[in-house]
């Protein structure tokens, strides 16, 4: 990820800088978020690595990932509460549906891994194991798609009570990369397209899209 002075809006010295009480909040949000969750993912990845043994209710281990070797992608975003508590206060007087999405959500995690001829069939292990470690947690697996190479599942943890304690999405992307995202706090599938636009993260808001044009077949087959 690239960092630069004139990503996030900041003048050079000795530059003019003009003020605006108008300062539209998407495009605040566009441009300092990419360079927030960038400079903040350092911070937090040493924070779990300090802190592993406190995970939260919803959270979910995925471990450690390795890079592919060459020029294949690879990304990790850790976004803490207080990054998350920030958003959430640029949009609440503009949009307050959103803010009060942000302020319900504690932590966010992905990771993207490109998928090459040495790490695929290890990755597509670990995926099978953390459905099934998931699933013998008591996560409840509500999204299932597999269509176009595309293999997508959606978990969500509950609490006793009924609230959501957390969502899992785990994606093996035919042969182009593998996803893994936490979310943790009280969200739904049909929040994440929004989430990971607001956040701007787009892994999770890709897996957003999928999950509600998969929810919206049963509506359309129906209505024909």
């Amino acid at each position: 990820m690239k960092l630069s002075l004139d990503l996030v809006g900041i003048a050079s010295r000795g530059a003019d800088c003009p003020t605006n009480n108008n300062l539209n909040v998407e495009m605040i949000m566009k441009h300092i978020m990419p360079w927030m969750i960038g400079t903040v993912t350092l911070c937090a990845a040493a924070t779990l690595a300090l802190g592993a043994g406190e995970m939260l209710p919803g959270q979910v281990d995925f471990g450690a990932f390795s890079a592919p070797k060459g020029d294949g992608e690879f990304v990790e975003v850790n976004v803490p509460t207080g990054l998350i508590t920030l958003a959430a206060r640029l949009v609440e007087k503009e949009q307050p549906e959103v803010a009060k999405l942000l302020n319900s959500i504690k932590l966010v995690r992905v990771n993207v891994i490109g998928l090459d001829e040495e790490n695929r069939a290890a990755l597509q292990k670990r995926a099978q194991k953390i459905r099934e470690d998931l699933a013998g947690k008591g996560w409840e697996r509500i999204v299932t798609a597999q269509e176009k190479g595309q293999d997508v599942s959606v978990y969500l943890k509950m609490a006793d009570k009924g609230a959501v304690q957390g969502l899992a999405a785990v994606v093996m992307d035919g042969k182009e990369h593998a996803v893994f995202a936490n979310v943790v706090g009280d969200i739904m599938p049909e929040q994440l397209a929004m989430l990971g636009d607001k956040l701007h993260i787009d892994p999770l808001k890709q897996i957003g899209d999928t999950t509600q044009k998969r929810e919206n077949k049963p509506k359309e087959n129906a209505e024909e």
